[in-house]
């Protein structure tokens, strides 16, 4: 039996049976059968039935928001966003599909016709994690229905009923018996289904130990990894920059989700020119969210995932601290977050260099460094000093700067003057040990599809 533990109280919010050898493999042909007739399912057709799951997910908006909120703890006032969110990919992919899919034209050449068609790879597993649970799992679920592949979800067991919305939702939308199904998995189980000869391709997000994991269960096998993974993404406030702006984003971007965010802000590099306005107004701003019950809509900032992760945090903090940083922020202004606990006052950390565990581990709470800098060839050589490439941030004025720039950082996706956002109609990628594949865009259709090419002779 599989339990969700919620981080609000710690009661059993859910619990589930895990799948035993028999149901799995009847899973997998179940999916392998289905699979057959949908490839042969037109794109239009398939369109129809996943454009009616959008509408029946928007419609339970209210509880899917009140779910995620017991189950991972993020504030009830932010929740509803990840809906919204989740239909904005899905709604963008479905849309896109038609053209991402088409054929490519070779060019003429007499007596022959020649095209390339995407063909879609058979049954695809998604490995998905708790921290964004739909929008994670909605970056591949609805992309490889669209191109004729079958999915299997295999969320983590902090979000279960995640899985199960997404089901209940495809079912009552028409989608065919086994095109989509959930296993609740242990990892022993999961390592298994991975090595199964039935699985065509695999699309996991999470932790860099879990990647590799996945990789070595499918490196016997010729068959297609999707990985993203960690981050410890960095920003820079350029001289130039509008303080103001810079300060609200990026404290959001250090701090929503209680930083529980592969590609939230940690550390922030500050032109020394508006270093002082910066930190003070970071400083401030940081010390007026609320903590406490996700379920109050004044609540501001939720727990941790659970204790472990509160301590395990704490405890690289602390790393930070008897290294050299200054932690400006005093807990105890925050009265539930306490030791024993999953809730943890945001931390800023001043005085931080690269040897401090906060900035070079991916943390995977709500603490950031904050690091002078006195140009932008320093800040570029910091920014790229990292075993990690999710994304990575610039606030100026001057686009032409920030593009410059943008090319010499070691990044899947660079923005200016915003941060934290995925925007559907752009490739999501990681480099180095942030992952490798991609997900999104017509970029992103191409890892859940093979290239076919046709070679007609037309005249003899």
């Amino acid at each position: 039996m599989q339990k969700t533990l919620s981080p609000i109280d710690g009661s059993v919010y859910f619990e589930i049976e895990l799948a035993t050898p028999a149901v799995i493999d009847d899973t997998l042909d179940r999916a392998r059968a289905a699979q057959r007739a949908w490839r042969s399912t037109s794109v239009a057709d398939r369109a129809k039935i996943l454009n009616r799951f959008c509408d029946l997910f928007e419609s339970r908006r209210a509880e899917i928001a009140t779910e995620l909120t017991w189950q991972m703890g993020r504030p009830i006032r932010y929740t509803p966003g990840e809906v919204n969110g989740t239909l904005e990919r899905a709604r963008h992919m479905i849309a896109i599909a038609p053209q991402a899919l088409a054929d490519i034209d070779a060019g003429p050449k007499e007596n022959f016709t020649r095209f390339l068609r995407r063909e879609p790879l058979g049954v695809v597993l998604t490995i998905a994690a708790w921290n964004y649970p739909y929008l994670i799992a909605v970056n591949s679920v609805i992309p490889a229905l669209m191109a004729g592949n079958v999915v299997i979800l295999k969320h983590s067991a902090q979000t279960p009923l995640c899985a199960e919305r997404f089901a209940s939702c495809l079912a009552e939308a028409g989608l065919p018996d086994g095109v989509f199904q959930v296993l609740h998995l242990t990892h022993a189980d999961t390592d298994k289904l991975i090595r199964d000869p039935r699985i065509d391709f695999v699309a996991f997000t999470g932790s860099v130990a879990g990647g590799h994991a996945v990789q070595r269960a499918a490196s016997e096998r010729f068959i297609g990894v999707g990985l993203e993974l960690g981050g410890c993404d960095p920003v820079y406030v350029r001289h130039d920059a509008d303080v103001a702006h810079a300060i609200e984003n990026v404290v959001d971007g250090a701090y929503f989700n209680s930083g529980q965010s592969c590609c939230g802000l940690q550390r922030i590099y500050v032109h020394d020119h508006v270093y002082d306005t910066f930190v003070e107004g970071f400083i401030d701003l940081t010390r007026k969210y609320v903590l406490g019950n996700p379920l109050e809509q004044n609540t501001t900032l939720g727990p941790v995932i659970r204790t472990s992760a509160a301590d395990t945090i704490r405890q690289q903090i602390d790393a930070s601290i008897r290294a050299g940083a200054k932690p400006v922020i005093d807990e105890s202004t925050f009265a539930v977050s306490k030791p024993g606990t999953p809730y943890l006052a945001p931390q800023v950390l001043l005085n931080v260099d690269h040897s401090m565990n906060v900035m070079r581990e991916e943390i995977f709470g709500p603490v950031a460094g904050l690091m002078k800098v006195t140009s932008d060839e320093q800040a570029i050589a910091l920014m790229n000093d990292t075993v990690f490439g999710l994304t990575a941030a610039i606030w100026t004025r001057d686009e032409d700067a920030a593009l410059a720039i943008g090319d010499r950082i070691d990044t899947g996706t660079w923005f200016m003057n915003r941060c934290d956002y995925l925007d559907p109609a752009l490739a999501w990628v990681g480099v180095k040990n942030s992952g490798r594949g991609c997900t999104l865009s017509v970029v992103g259709y191409e890892h859940l599809t093979r290239p076919k090419s046709f070679h007609l002779r037309t005249r003899t």
